[in-house]
């Protein structure tokens, strides 16, 4: 699977759902793209755009990955038929993929956070991208405010001098 190091990325046209809080608590390490594992009324209720994953987290347990306290709303029309809204869902990576986390996430301090979940290419198979991170403290929080302030007062001087 795919892994990317250090980019930020913004929102795509397929991403369902974002975990904006995930960068202001937690040093994003190291991504990784894994498939999910869900039944057809997820799958319809994901295409409604109404996932949120702000408290959830990924955990390896017997050697599997498991999303844990994504919140994927019911499906509608599909009254006595639905999920269960936050049930643990299996994350799907290489075998290689999955032993290097449980060694990285042995670390102190490291924990799996979802960042986004989204359908991949021409929106067939959905997809969660995970990070490896590291939690902040109060003072690192504080610093990505102050960092996030500065950048928008240098975009804000910018627009102001184009005019």
């Amino acid at each position: 699977m795919a892994k990317t190091r250090g980019r930020r990325r913004r929102s795509g046209a397929g991403d369902v759902a974002t975990n904006r809080q995930a960068s202001y608590r937690y040093h994003l390490l190291e991504r990784f793209e894994a498939g999910i594992v869900l039944t057809g009324t997820e799958v319809k209720s994901l295409r409604e755009g109404k996932a949120q994953l702000k408290d959830s987290y990924a955990a390896i347990r017997d050697g599997e990955v498991w999303l844990i306290g994504a919140y994927i709303p019911p499906y509608g029309p599909a009254a006595r038929d639905n999920h269960d809204p936050e049930r643990p869902r299996k994350l799907l990576l290489h075998r290689k993929e999955i032993e290097r986390l449980v060694g990285r996430t042995a670390e102190r301090g490291l924990t799996l956070v979802p960042t986004r979940m989204y359908f991949s290419g021409e929106g067939s198979r959905a997809k969660v991208e995970i990070a490896l991170a590291r939690g902040k403290d109060l003072y690192d929080k504080r610093e990505s405010i102050r960092k996030r302030e500065m950048a928008r007062d240098v975009q804000r001087e910018l627009r102001e001098t184009r005019r």
